[in-house]
């Protein structure tokens, strides 16, 4: 089973390799999708990488506040939008 973790305050360089390499200490990375601006198409600065479920809080707490190119992370399990379907948002 897998579960989606938000990672917030992400550098706007980071790459999907380096948010993999980030993950993989903890868990089996089965995806990493960082988010872009629809007009420009840069980083919006967040991104969502899905785990085992059952490594997923371990990741959660040793990566949460954790630095990435002079920017500390913001980490937590993903949340579902109820009324709009759109999307994930942090907790």
């Amino acid at each position: 089973m897998k579960k989606s973790v938000y990672v917030g305050n992400l550098p706007f360089s980071a790459t999907e390799t380096e948010i993999h390499e980030l993950f993989s200490p903890f868990s089996h990375v089965h995806g990493v999708k960082i988010i872009l601006d629809h007009e420009t198409g840069r980083s919006r600065g967040f991104a969502f990488v899905e785990l085992d479920a059952d490594k997923a809080e371990a990741a959660i707490k040793g990566l949460e506040g954790k630095d990435m190119k002079g920017r500390p992370l913001k980490v937590n399990e993903a949340r579902y939008r109820s009324t709009s379907g759109a999307g994930a948002v942090a907790k």
